[in-house]
């Protein structure tokens, strides 16, 4: 499944990015694209009225996900943050405009209880063990009482996200995330965890079958899970 980073390594793929994770996505039949777009469409659902306002999308990488961000939610404002500065040039050079900036993650604190929501994709699979309850505190800082935080990543019971992810470059040594580790991770800064779902079950070969999706989201059947938490007001 499509990652972002908090990993300064990531400076190396900023280019070719798109072909390293295609790499990996080949088996699913899909593009990324096709991952974002449902993401997106998914949170929308969930969140209903309060997908709107200020929202960071936490280790953006290149920002390959803003356009299906802004597609699906009523965003007045959206910020990426990363820690790759080469990423961010590209995010900055192909998606910045008057609703749309990109910050390094050193700037976050500035930042602290301004945003509605939050959102990140297979990014804490890159973040070393001993950084993660930082990096997920940073987070739970960002967002205003009330706020959401829709934390995506890989789904560690899918042998097939496994395969996939290790025909991808910058993937081969993630360590992914079960997701009660997720949800613990998420409660321990502070969050009120609602909901967990997951997504993406038949590849384009079964596409037929994806009517079925929506009746299987609390299986842990798809190649990525959605935790939903908030914010306590």
């Amino acid at each position: 499944m499509p990652p972002s980073s908090l990993d300064p390594q990531f400076d190396a793929y900023a280019q070719d990015y798109d072909s390293a994770l295609n790499q990996g996505l080949k088996l699913s039949g899909e593009r990324k694209e096709y991952f974002a777009d449902g993401r997106g469409a998914w949170m929308k659902r969930v969140l209903g009225q309060a997908g709107t306002g200020r929202m960071l999308d936490f280790g953006c990488g290149v920002g390959a996900v803003t356009p299906f961000l802004l597609r699906h939610l009523r965003l007045t404002h959206l910020t990426g943050s990363d820690l790759s500065d080469a990423s961010l040039a590209l995010a900055r050079q192909q998606y910045a405009s008057e609703v749309v900036d990109f910050c390094p993650l050193g700037e976050m604190k500035a930042l602290a209880g301004t945003f509605d929501l939050a959102h990140c994709n297979g990014v804490f699979h890159h973040i070393p063990l001993e950084h993660r309850l930082d990096a997920a505190r940073s987070v739970f800082d960002a967002l205003k009482p009330g706020g959401f935080f829709c934390f995506w990543e890989n789904n560690k019971w899918n042998p097939i996200v496994h395969f996939m992810m290790s025909r991808v470059p910058f993937d081969h040594d993630a360590i992914t995330l079960w997701p009660h580790e997720a949800r613990g991770l998420l409660r321990s800064v502070g969050f009120e965890v609602l909901r967990t779902d997951y997504h993406f079950v038949f590849p384009a070969a079964l596409a037929p079958f994806r009517v079925l999706e929506p009746a299987l989201r609390k299986l842990p059947l798809g190649g990525q899970y959605m935790v939903l938490c908030q914010k306590p007001r």
